[in-house]
Formats: C-alpha cells, structure tokens, sequence
C-alpha cells in the first residue's frame, strides 16, 4: 500500500490558540474552567480537555458564579459577552482572529447601510456568531447558487457579501460568480474570508487525489472544514470517507486500493494521523509518502488577559 500524507493538514493557528487559551486558563485560574460550546469541533481535544478540568455548556445560565468562561474558536453573537459583562463574569475569548475579521465587516457594511449576504451554512456556529455581530434580520444567509436566483433585496445597489471560514474554495466561488452576475456592483472583502488553512488544505487535498484512489480525511463530523475536504476529494474524482478515529476505517471500503490518501481537518491532532498510520501499518507493507504543497507559519497572539501578570 502507497500512503500520502497531505502537508498542510491538521490543526491551525486559529485552532491551536483557542486550545492555548483553555489550558492556559486552566494553569491560571484552576479547574474548573467553562467552555461555551466545544472550544473546536473534535471530540478527541474536547475529551482531553475535560479530563483536565474544562466543563463544557451549551449557554452561560449553566455557567455557575465565580468561576472563568472560555468562548470557542467558532465565535459568538455579541449578546454572549453582554451577558457575561451584566453578570461581571470573567471570560476569555477564544474566537479565531480570522473569524473576528469577518465579524468587523459585518459591523463595517452594518454602520455603511449596505445589504449584507453571507455565504454560509445555516446553524454553523461560526454563522451564529457573525450573523450576531449586527442587528436581526440586517444579514441574509445563502449557501447555494440556487439561494442567490431568489434574493430579492430592497436595495440592490449597496450590496456587500462577507463568508464562513470554512467552506469549499470552488463551491463558494460559484455562489460569488452567481451574486455578482445578480448584483454587478456588490462588493467583495478588503481580502478573502475564507481562511488560509482552508484553502491550504484543500489544495493539498486536490494533490492527494491526483495520485490517490481513496482519501480518508480524520475529523469531526461536526468538524465544517472537515466535511469540505471530503467534497474536494470527490470533486477531484477521488473517493472519500470522514473518520474520527482509526477505529472507524473501513477496510472493505478500501478493497483493491493500492494508492491511498490520509489528511485531517484543521480542529484534528497530529495524534490522530499517527493513529491512523500505524493502523495502516499494522495491516499492510507501506511506503509513506509526505506530500507538501506550501508551508504554513501563522501564529496569533494570545489575550492579553492570559498573558499579563495578576
């Protein structure tokens, strides 16, 4: 068996500081801490987290007095630390600072009066939190092409669109291509939502598949970037699975497979591609292949409430 590992892949910075800023927080204030929502979609990092002191909730009213709150990568609505503010709760937020620029657009087309779309998928909770950073019903969501032919805008000539993060790359730039065909003045991001380790990883993903009959992507199924990186591969011609962990390869599915690919979505641990590639081992001759298609070194500060002295 040939196994290629896609190089980017796995976590992200926006990732990587959000899990910093719990267990930072859990050094500096002790267990416990809350979590508003999972701090990132994968259950191994939740689950070890946990084990570690975090408690996870869905809402504040179930965050009790007195102790420190964490609010995922995904973002908030801004009526979250309002909340937290009325109850003089210390919070720490964890929002990917790629996520916040999204939100300081949504603000910035609110202040300018445009008609905002985003492009997103409904219930995500990174949409949930965007669509919150301005006032109800000031944002109109679409996810497809199809979602675009049946907007009907009162003003059509100050239209503005912003995106999730996470999305497919050639998937969005279709439902771009559909809202400036409808709305030929619209205007575009000062620069492109949709993150740099999206975009990375689906690249390398398309790579994967020009030399792969099977792509397995190791990720939540919660896990947004995850799902899109599943979509590419088949895109590319290429069958593909989602698997949290090694336990949930399927080896029929693999049948006659001699190339196979292995990546992971931006909220997956190195951990959990070596589990995988061990199972690999285990069951096959491999010759292991890295394949690298750019280099990532984007690092973001951590809040300064973590970093400056008590």
């Amino acid at each position: 068996m040939n196994v290629y590992i896609a190089n980017p892949r796995g976590f992200c910075a926006g990732v990587d500081r959000a899990i910093q800023i719990v267990e930072i927080a859990l050094k500096k204030y002790g267990a416990p801490v809350y979590v508003r929502h999972e701090i990132v979609h994968n259950k191994f990092v939740v689950e070890g987290l946990k084990q570690r002191g975090a408690v996870f909730v869905d809402e504040l009213d179930e965050v009790p007095e007195g102790v420190p709150v964490v609010f995922s990568a995904h973002g908030v609505p801004k009526s979250v630390p309002e909340a937290a503010r009325r109850r003089n709760m210390l919070y720490v937020d964890a929002t990917c600072p790629l996520v916040s620029k999204v939100h300081r657009e949504a603000e910035r087309h609110e202040k300018s009066g445009s008609e905002i779309i985003m492009i997103g998928h409904a219930g995500h909770a990174e949409v949930v939190g965007t669509m919150g950073q301005v006032a109800k019903g000031r944002i109109t969501l679409v996810e497809t092409p199809e979602d675009v032919a049946l907007l009907d805008l009162p003003d059509t000539a100050n239209v503005a669109y912003i995106t999730q993060t996470t999305l497919s790359v050639d998937d969005t730039a279709e439902i771009i291509a559909a809202l400036k065909a409808k709305f030929p003045g619209i205007s575009d991001p000062r620069k492109e939502d949709i993150c740099y380790a999206t975009t990375n990883r689906q690249g390398a993903v398309k790579e994967l598949a020009t030399r792969a009959e099977a792509v397995l992507i190791i990720g939540a199924p919660n896990s947004s970037n995850s799902k899109r990186l599943v979509e590419v591969a088949h895109r590319e011609g290429c069958k593909s699975m989602l698997i949290q962990r090694a336990a949930d390869i399927d080896w029929d599915w693999l049948g006659g497979v001699t190339n196979v690919g292995i990546s992971a979505g931006a909220s997956a641990p190195e951990v959990l591609v070596e589990e995988v590639i061990s199972a690999f081992r285990a069951r096959y001759n491999i010759t292991l292949e890295t394949i690298m298609t750019v280099e990532e070194n984007v690092q973001f500060k951590l809040p300064a409430i973590l970093t400056k002295e008590n």
